[in-house]
């Protein structure tokens, strides 16, 4: 078992240092957690209204709770005028009870008709559910069981098997908290399993114990402290979470792909402008061996995004990654251009900068998407990544059928870095797309939502990736060094091809608020051009049961 003592103890101090400055302020907030329904209805209810709201900034992910009820408090006074179905309406309400504690009574959770002994889930949403003028607290339990059945998988059966507990709360509205964890046994699919072992690291989880072959059991823990340092201006939040920017299903930035990370996240906010300031404590690539403390390294990153029409949002940022070394003080300087910092430190670390975008019109479509710019020294390589993409809610009048499209490229070696420590990345998992460079990929999604607890999603995905054969480095694998670049074979994309063809239908049934039913089948299909290489063909069926957990979905790659 790794030794992580030091970052623990350094975790406590800060968070108790936050703590004792939270007391002289007001207004804080808590988050909704990323990949959550939520967002698809925040997202459609702000295109649908006509004009971007300067308190969500959806790009920013997690959202605030508190930020979020307003918004859907002002959506519903304007339902008709934007012609909002019932089920939009139901979904608000949901939205409002589930975070009931920030509507303006302050106590918006949906009373429950027969509490489990007069005491557990008096609200609706919660099994602890305690809310009086200075203290507010929501305890949950977590439960996540999924069974799949892949065809000519010798490693049946297959499950996810997740159990934990949250809490959220908040202290004489000075002090917001939240705090989970789930403890996780997991035997997956074949080529997440093969993704798995060839890189040392399970997406979304950082250590793991292997008790047998292609099985995985592992604790998962999050949690934040936030509270407003300027009240409706500027929040600290210190915790540890993921974050993703970005309005598509990708994010050439930062994704929730890897596993959860120390942070300190400062958010300002002046009129149409949001300045977002992430530094971020992660563990360099390695190799699992014995016990030890694995090394660590540090990202900085600045956000600034701005409404610049009531229907037009752009945004500019920049990201450092450090090697394996102590932290730059001069970069916690929340105002300042990193790679000034940079030079004037003479220090070599990776930078990534670029901008995004979203558009709104028609009160039904809405366009979005990023570049970025892997900036090198010495010359080292065109490096770049670009992602364009489309939304079309309520698409061709019929109610609550939402579409989108998306194309990201990345070109080779971006991300990666001569020493190796620098690469973009968290934990032997890639800090951005899942994907790492070297590829172009194109998705396709329909949501549907018939009625008001069913919710159906067909995705689709296509991509073509340069495959390393042998020693080559043809720049997909962001954990090898840039200084090993293999010669250019010409065209966009390096090296050989590898073609991955996926489609996923899936069934959500809401059985109560936050209890799910799901039910759905992956079909995956991957070759090699010219079949230099066997391919691998893969046909899922799979049904699981879900109380506060999100669904761990197997459509990553």
């Amino acid at each position: 078992m790794e030794k992580t003592r030091g970052r623990y103890k350094k975790a406590i101090t800060l968070t108790l240092s936050y703590m004792v400055m939270a007391c002289a302020a007001k207004a804080q907030s808590t988050y909704l957690p990323i990949n959550g329904v939520d967002y698809n209805v925040l997202d459609k209810l702000e295109t649908r209204s006509g004009k971007l709201d300067s308190n969500l900034f959806l790009g920013d992910k997690p959202s605030s709770r508190k930020d979020a009820i307003n918004f859907l408090v002002e959506q519903r006074k304007n339902a008709r005028y934007n012609e909002l179905s019932k089920i939009d309406l139901h979904n608000i309400r949901r939205m409002e009870s589930i975070s009931g504690e920030w509507m303006p009574d302050g106590d918006g959770a949906i009373d429950s008709k027969q509490p489990i002994f007069r005491t557990f889930y008096k609200k609706q949403p919660d099994f602890v559910h305690v809310n009086t003028d200075d203290f507010f607290l929501a305890v949950n339990p977590i439960i996540g069981i999924e069974g799949f059945y892949e065809k000519d998988n010798p490693s049946k059966p297959l499950y996810i098997n997740s159990r934990g507990l949250e809490l959220r709360g908040r202290i004489t509205n000075k002090l917001g908290f939240y705090t989970w964890f789930t403890d996780n046994q997991e035997k997956p699919v074949s080529y997440v399993a093969n993704w798995a072992n060839d890189r040392q690291a399970l997406p979304g989880a950082d250590y793991y114990q292997a008790p047998a072959a292609n099985k995985y059991d592992y604790i998962l823990a999050g949690g934040y402290v936030d509270f407003a340092a300027v009240k409706d201006h500027i929040n600290v939040t210190f915790g540890y979470d993921k974050h993703f920017i970005g309005d598509g299903v990708r994010s050439l930035i930062i994704s929730d792909f890897a596993t959860s990370s120390p942070f300190l996240r400062i958010t300002s906010r002046i009129g149409k402008f949001r300045y977002q300031n992430l530094f971020l404590e992660l563990t360099s690539p390695y190799s699992r061996t014995g016990d030890r403390i694995l090394p660590r390294k540090y990202a900085a990153i600045h956000h600034l995004g701005v409404n610049a029409t009531r229907w037009l949002n752009v945004g500019l940022f920049e990201a450092t990654m450090f090697t394996t070394r102590d932290f730059d003080i001069g970069y916690l300087n929340p105002i300042i251009f990193y790679r000034s910092a940079e030079f004037a430190a003479g220090s070599n670390t990776n930078v990534n900068v670029g901008l995004n975008f979203k558009a709104i019109a028609l009160k039904h479509l809405q366009f979005y998407g990023q570049f970025l710019l892997n900036e090198t020294k010495g010359g080292e390589g065109n490096r770049f990544g670009l992602q364009l993409g489309g939304k079309y809610f309520d698409a061709a009048g019929i109610k609550n059928l939402d579409l989108q499209g998306e194309l990201n490229i990345v070109r080779p070696y971006t991300y990666a870095y001569h020493d190796t420590s620098g690469s973009y990345s968290q934990y032997n998992q890639p800090l951005a797309h899942p994907l790492g460079a070297n590829f172009a990929e194109l998705i396709g999604i329909i949501r549907y939502q018939p009625m008001r607890d069913l919710y159906a999603t067909i995705k689709g995905m296509y991509y073509i990736q340069g495959v390393d054969t042998g020693v080559a480095n043809y720049g997909s694998d962001i954990f090898k060094s840039t200084e090993n670049q293999s010669p250019e074979l010409g065209g966009f994309i390096n090296g050989p091809k590898g073609n991955c063809a996926l489609v996923n239908l899936n069934l959500s049934y809401e059985l109560r608020t936050n209890l799910f039913i799901d039910l759905g089948t992956t079909y995956r299909k991957y070759v090699y051009a010219n079949n230099f290489l066997p391919g691998t063909t893969s046909t899922i069926v799979y049904g699981g049961l879900r109380l506060n957990f999100i669904r761990r979905g197997y459509d990553m790659f």
